[in-house]
Parts: C-alpha cells; sequence; structure tokens
C-alpha cells in the first residue's frame, strides 16, 4: 500500500522502517524541521562552543526490546550507543537500593537486603510488597494511585523507591498516578528477564540513537521523510486519502495527541469518542537543567533528595562533555526558578561548590499524565486512518517503547 506518516518522532519513524520492510510504499511528513519528536537533539551555543543536547535527559531500561531492535535494524550497535548500568536508585552519599547484575528475581532480592541505610523493616516491607504484587499477577484496582497502593510501605522506602521510580517512569506524581501501568513496568522489568531492570543511558545524541539513521536508512530503501512540511489538508476521497496534495491508501497519524486531533477534525471523520479522549489528555512537563562543575560524581547517575531535580546525570561517565544534567519530572515553575533551585540543590546535596547553570530545557508537552482509570484514545480512528503514538491505548505509560510498540500495531490494523 501506498501509506502517509504524520509525523517524525519516534514512532513515525518506527512505523515507517516497519511498513518498509514489509514492502510498502511511504511518505513521512514532519511539520518541524528536525525528526525525533519530543526525543530530540538540539544544539546550543556555549562559551563559544557549540553543544549537541537533548531536549531532556532521556533513559531507556533492558526491557525496552522493540527500541533496541530497531535501532539494530537501522544499523545503531545499542552496545556501543548505550551504556548499560544494573538499575541504581542510590544517592551522592551511596545510600540507597542498587540492583547487582543477575537474574531476575535473585537481582531485586539482592538489591533490597543490601540496600544501604535502609533498616530491617523497610526491607522486609518492600520484599512482602513485592511479593503480594507478583501474587497478584501485578494487577489492583483500575482507580488505585501509587501511592494508595504503597501506603503501607515505610516512608523511607516511598521516597527513596517509589516515588523516583513512578516519577521517572510515569512522570505523574504518585498521588496521581496509575498504580495499573506502575505494576506493568514493575513487572516487565523486573521479571522480564535477565537486564530487563538496566539502565540503559545514551552515550551519544539521541538524534544519532535513532531518529537520524532511521532517516538514512529510509532514504536508502527508496521512501521520502519530508521535514518543514506541516499537514495542512487530510481529506477522504472515495477510497484513498489526500495528504499534502498527494493520493494515499492509508494514512497514520504519528504526531502528538494535539496535532492528531486537528487534523481528524479537518477530515470531517465520524470519529467524536476518539477526539473525544484525546483532547481530554492531560500533559505533564519535564525540565532538564544542563550545568558545569569541575568534580566528577561517582556514578552515571545519582539520586537526589527532595525538590525539584530527582536525578543528576554526569555525562563524563559516558564519554562525552563535562556536562552534569539534573532532570526534574512533572516540573513547577518558571524556567528562571527552577534552574536556580536545581543548582542550589546539586551545590547542597552534592558539594559542588562550582556548579554553574548552562541551559535549561522545558519540555512543557513531554508526557501525558498517566492517572487512574485513563482512557486513552485507540489505534484505529477510521476506514484508512489510525494513529500511533505513547498516548494511545496500551499498557505503558508515555515512553519511547510505549511509542514504538504502538507504531507496530497501529500498521498491523491498516493492512
Amino acid at each position: 500500500m501506498k501509506l502517509a506518516i504524520v509525523g517524525a518522532g519516534w514512532a513515525g519513524l518506527a512505523a515507517a522502517v516497519h511498513a518498509t520492510a514489509s514492502g510498502h510504499q511511504v511518505a513521512v511528513f514532519e511539520a518541524s524541521r528536525q525528526a525525533g519528536g519530543r526525543a530530540r537533539s538540539v544544539v546550543h551555543a556555549h562559551d563559544g562552543r557549540t553543544l549537541t543536547l537533548d531536549n531532556g535527559q532521556h533513559i531507556l531500561i533492558g526491557a525496552y526490546t522493540e527500541t533496541l531492535a530497531l535501532m539494530r535494524t537501522v544499523g545503531v550497535d545499542p552496545a556501543q550507543a548505550l551504556l548499560r548500568l544494573p538499575l541504581d536508585l542510590r544517592g551522592p552519599d551511596g545510600s540507597g537500593i542498587a540492583l547487582p547484575d543477575r537474574a531476575p528475581p535473585w537481582d531485586a532480592l539482592a538489591g533490597i537486603l543490601g540496600a544501604r541505610g535502609w533498616g530491617w523493616r523497610d526491607k522486609a516491607a518492600l520484599l512482602a510488597a513485592t511479593t503480594r504484587w507478583q501474587l497478584a499477577g501485578f494487577r489492583c484496582a483500575p482507580q488505585t494511585t501509587v501511592a494508595q497502593l504503597c501506603a503501607a510501605l515505610p516512608a523511607r522506602v516511598q521516597q527513596a523507591f517509589v516515588e523516583p521510580l513512578c516519577l521517572s517512569a510515569l512522570n505523574t506524581a504518585a498521588d496521581q498516578a496509575s498504580a495499573s501501568v506502575f505494576l506493568r513496568v514493575l513487572q516487565d522489568s523486573l521479571l522480564g528477564g535477565r537486564g530487563g531492570s538496566n539502565l540503559l543511558i545514551p552515550r551519544r545524541p539521541l538524534g544519532a540513537l535513532f531518529p537520524e539513521p532511521a532517516m538514512a536508512w529510509l532514504q536508502a530503501h527508496g521512501q521520502t521523510v519530508h521535514l518543514g512540511a506541516r499537514v495542512h489538508l487530510l481529506a477522504r476521497h472515495g477510497a484513498q486519502w489526500q495528504v499534502g496534495g498527494q493520493a494515499f491508501d492509508r494514512v497514520l497519524l504519528a504526531c502528538p495527541s494535539w496535532e492528531a486531533a486537528r487534523l481528524v477534525r479537518m477530515a470531517g471523520c465520524a470519529a467524536g469518542a476518539w477526539l473525544a479522549q484525546a483532547e481530554a489528555l492531560h500533559f505533564e512537563p519535564i525540565t532538564t537543567v544542563y550545568a558545569t562543575s569541575a568534580t566528577r560524581l561517582p556514578r552515571p547517575m545519582v539520586a537526589l533528595a527532595g525538590t525539584p531535580a530527582q536525578f543528576v546525570f554526569d555525562r563524563r561517565h559516558l564519554g562525552e562533555d563535562g556536562l552534569l544534567a539534573f532532570v526534574v519530572s512533572v516540573s513547577r515553575g518558571t524556567r528562571e526558578a527552577l534552574q536556580q533551585q536545581v543548582i542550589d540543590q546539586g551545590r547542597t546535596q552534592l558539594g559542588l561548590a562550582d556548579l554553574q547553570p548552562v541551559v535549561t530545557i522545558v519540555e512543557k508537552r513531554a508526557t501525558f499524565a498517566c492517572t487512574p482509570g485513563l482512557q486513552r484514545p485507540g489505534l484505529q480512528i477510521a476506514a484508512g486512518l489510525a494513529a500511533c503514538g505513547e498516548y494511545v491505548a496500551g499498557p505503558y505509560p508515555g515512553t519511547i517503547e510505549g511509542a514504538v510498540r504502538s507504531a507496530r500495531e497501529a500498521l498491523a490494523g491498516l493492512s
């Protein structure tokens, strides 16, 4: 079939690669002049240097099997492009939980028992909770929040384990986050096979991790990717669709939900329920503060206490420049205020008296708020028209893996 894909983020490019492998003719239309969507590289000038940064410090995990497979397809070796580490949520002083490199569930068991700074009641409570969750098939009532699910856990366990995991995986505060989705993430990461919970930290900019190699791969296979090409016309004509003045057999909307809703309304589809669900989604921001310090942190990723930042990444461990990246999930406040708060936090908790900001990047609609019982729009919109992206109905929160998996499922429904 002749397929139009609107959006060159990770979902759109994943769909284009899968469609090409299936023998379809593909044209990708991207409004921006840069591919990657909300997981992209940006260029910033600082002190006479040109820095290639990311719009946010992203990490993958070992359970992202679809994403890793796609990277290999377009010629990227994950072993070279990503630094693989066992799950490590320790603070600057080494306290907290870190899993050893063992097969599940022994890695989690050893990590909990060996958590530094935790009392035996803390460890026993988390072991008991994880056992209950496993016996229940990692399922709970749909309306349960993560805070309710973990209410019986000691405060130390909630602050050092539950809350940072919830924020990093769902980008939603624990008292508003879906416990069902949280449990699914735990199930797939902690029990999804050896290495499923590993942290995969990019050694190279996000653009070079997948979007740029994917575009090169598509062009080498005779497909077209139009950058800076916002779609102003989507209309049904008989059995075909008109996109940008061209006729296509099928259309896949791989753009953000608000842009997809604009196009669906333009097309005049009888898709009221889909539109209502897409337009009802609430999005949360993520702020990344890039800063410099002469001091090298003890580990590539260090957990921070309190607010605003939850984690800091030292890019020197990745073979890159000497920047530190502080991540603030569900960020609140102005860019300037957040930047100053993060710098103060880093100076206090990490002892970095020379810490200075470089640039602060706010992704205002980074991911949808993953709340209990959330009704997300489906993949299929109308005959020959489908949507994919991290926001569509599925078991995962707003992650790269969720976006990539939705692309394959949406294509299967269109074919």
